[in-house]
């Protein structure tokens, strides 16, 4: 695709179709040339809505506010003694639990690696564009307290929690 003039680029930009812009500004002319003109739209396209999803990922993950916001199941130790096994972690990871709306309990020694594992999962949920959040029991206590305290505290509360599709409560 041809240099783009300043008010085409304007109206991209006032329709929130940035990425697709810096995709059109992005493919280089060199390597497309012999494209079909319905080929570089499909590539500038699939580059815009992958720039698209990646960022909407990383702020469905920015807002699950993880204590561990690199938490991966892939780096998860795999050891007898923790109780853990591979096939159960892959399982999870799916999060299919959370669409047969399933809870999942993590039971261990502190120190185990629930919190760690807890936000892998919540992560991976966030990858799959499921609203996740992580909260810890005091602070969500904490919050149920001061929501009584306030009117039509409780009711807001009560939707701010509602409307994750996963919440992960730790101790």
């Amino acid at each position: 695709m041809s240099a783009l003039d300043g008010e085409t680029k304007r109206k991209l930009r006032e329709m929130n179709a940035g990425e697709l812009l810096e995709a059109i500004d992005t493919q280089d002319d060199t390597l497309s040339i012999s494209l079909s003109f319905e080929e570089r739209v499909r590539l500038v396209v699939d580059d815009a809505y992958s720039t698209f999803m990646h960022s909407k990922v990383a702020g469905l993950i920015r807002r699950a506010g993880l204590r561990y916001p690199n938490a991966d199941l892939r780096r998860i130790d795999l050891l007898d003694e923790r109780g853990l096994n591979r096939s159960q972690l892959t399982q999870l990871g799916t999060c299919s639990f959370v669409t047969r709306q399933k809870n999942v309990i993590f039971q261990g020694f502190t120190g185990s690696g629930k919190s760690y594992l807890g936000c892998a999962i919540a992560k991976r949920a966030c990858e799959q564009r499921i609203r996740a959040h992580y909260v810890r029991m005091p602070d969500l206590e904490e919050a149920w307290v001061a929501a009584q305290d306030t009117p039509g505290g409780t009711g807001k509360f009560l939707r701010k929690y509602a409307a994750f599709t996963l919440l992960v409560i730790d101790e």
